[in-house]
């Protein structure tokens, strides 16, 4: 079965041409219904998957023979999914399971959810291989994620057992004593999770996923918590019960004192320690006990005290965001913030955030709780104004990232300043300009001059320039730029490298595609046509 990329890597040139042309949005409905009914199966694709359609070409889309076309227009990410859940229960498992797994988006971005009666009726009715994508669960409405645990549906309470820690009490009673015998079987297994005693007798011996989990989140039992002092299975076990909420007082400080690689190597030697001890010290080379300490917020005042004091600049970094600690004693501190990190988009929280505690981490001199500050959706104007012209590259760039309403200058300088990961990402925020980016035409890095093709006054001498430009990107994106000359244009429609991208330009008039259709199947084989 050929996937999407092998299909494109066998069309040939006058096949992406006609791929092209079924992006264009100049193009005619009847030249995109004839490119559905006899294009080949890369021009289908593109057609079906990747634009937005009229609503006739949706309703020859849904009934297609193809069931390729059909399961395209299942993933395709630009359509009201209102539209794709016409195919909810198409006849080809191939079609259902594509509408299930959904649209595929570049990461940050993720697809529209589908409606709540729609991802119903899946999980009542599709078999459990279809819904186990992850990007299944990413369909799914937040109302409806909040609902499920309750939801009248059996099924559909199942999947709410999946948020059980954050259920509340009443919620958790209820599935306890769920009349669906599977579900209240599944609720006491996961109630068994915070008894202690049954943590420590169904404990792995050696180092899984299963001990690992059962380390990091569930109730431990101080015969589990000195086991892992004393003779961990893993060298990350000691790192791990470091974050357990339900770690106790005591171990919370001697973590808080672990010694780093170095010290632990020089007591390893000494000649009165313990067979025990010298085999924990051995096995625990992991240097980030202290820093995962640092971040718990039942840290006693003495451990914030000596973590803030601590040689490790990750554990100073760690701690000097703590909440309990004023803004004097984060100054006291000598932490380094660090710029070589990835400044990207953060998810909206299924529980908002307290804006009070916004408010003051966007006024603290701590460029991290800024940050954090910045990565909030629903930040007020005021913030927004506040933060836009803040010194922390980190600061601006999240902000940008992340703001509905980020300001257009923000954006631009943004993008101007900051090359790591989802760069790209900020280029689709609402309020992107376009106007004058021209002027960048002639930058050194080419994501930069790209941004030529975006701006609607690029002069066509520049466009055209720009179409011989060293970087395949720039190349493509200004090959679609609607004020490319037209020889240029009708050029390029031969270009083996640039003919898709050419043929999907606006400035084609409807006439010029209805003819480039009508000949562009004379060159497809009969193999093909259908």
């Amino acid at each position: 079965m050929p996937t999407p990329e092998d299909i494109w890597a066998d069309a040939d040139l006058p096949t992406r041409r006609l791929a092209g042309l079924a992006l264009n949005p100049s193009a005619p409905e009847d030249a995109l219904l004839r490119l559905l009914a006899d294009g080949p199966t890369a021009v289908r694709m593109v057609l079906c998957r990747d634009r937005v359609l009229p609503d006739a070409v949706v309703d020859a889309v849904v009934e297609h023979p193809d069931r390729y076309a059909r399961s395209f227009f299942a993933r395709n990410p630009h359509v009201d999914p209102a539209q794709r859940v016409r195919l909810l229960e198409d006849p080809d498992w191939f079609v259902r399971a594509h509408l299930a797994e959904g649209p595929r988006v570049p990461f940050p971005a993720r697809p529209r959810p589908l409606p709540d009666a729609a991802i119903v009726h899946m999980i009542n009715t599709y078999e459990g291989e279809l819904l186990g994508s992850h990007n299944f669960y990413q369909q799914i409405s937040a109302g409806l994620r909040r609902s499920m645990p309750t939801h009248p549906v059996a099924k559909v309470r199942g999947w709410g057992l999946n948020g059980w820690r954050q259920l509340p009490a009443d919620t958790r009673a209820a599935l306890l004593a769920d009349p669906d015998d599977e579900i209240r079987e599944r609720a006491q297994r996961l109630l068994r999770e915070e008894d202690s005693a049954w943590v420590e007798s169904a404990l792995p011996a050696r180092s899984c996923h299963a001990r690992t989990d059962m380390l990091l989140h569930q109730a431990l039992s101080r015969t589990v918590v000195d086991s892992v002092l004393t003779a961990p299975a893993g060298p990350e076990d000691k790192a791990m019960i470091a974050e357990n909420p339900s770690l106790p007082a005591d171990v919370v400080a001697l973590l808080a004192a672990d010694p780093d690689p170095e010290v632990r190597g020089t007591i390893a030697h000494r000649a009165d320690l313990g067979p025990s001890e010298r085999r924990a010290l051995v096995a625990d080379p992991d240097p980030d006990v202290r820093r995962r300490v640092a971040c718990r917020a039942d840290l006693g005042p003495a451990e914030r005290a000596a973590l803030a004091a601590d040689p490790e600049p990750r554990v100073r970094l760690a701690v000097s965001v703590h909440p309990a600690l004023s803004e004097e004693e984060r100054a006291g501190i000598a932490y380094e913030v660090p710029m070589d990190q990835d400044f990207v988009l953060r998810y909206v929280p299924e529980v908002p955030r307290d804006p009070e505690t916004v408010r003051r981490h966007a006024h603290s001199g701590h460029p991290l709780l800024r940050r954090e500050a910045a990565v909030d959706h629903a930040l007020p104007p005021d913030l927004v104004e506040l933060l836009a012209v803040d010194d922390d590259l980190g600061v601006r760039v999240l902000l940008a990232q992340n703001h509905p309403h980020a300001p257009a200058p923000l954006l631009l300088r943004s993008f101007l300043e900051y090359t790591g990961r989802e760069r790209a990402h900020l280029i689709t925020r609402p309020n992107f300009p376009t106007a004058g980016l021209a002027a960048f035409a002639d930058h050194e890095d080419p994501e930069v001059r790209a941004l030529a093709a975006r701006d609607p006054g690029t002069e066509p001498a520049t466009v055209e320039r720009l179409t011989r430009d060293p970087d395949p990107a720039v190349r493509a994106a200004l090959a679609r730029h609607p004020n490319l000359p037209p020889s240029r244009l009708l050029e390029l429609l031969d270009d083996d490298e640039l003919a898709h991208a050419a043929a999907a330009n606006p400035a084609l008039d409807s006439e010029i595609i209805r003819r480039l259709v009508r000949n562009g199947f004379r060159l497809v084989g009969p193999d093909q046509s259908r």
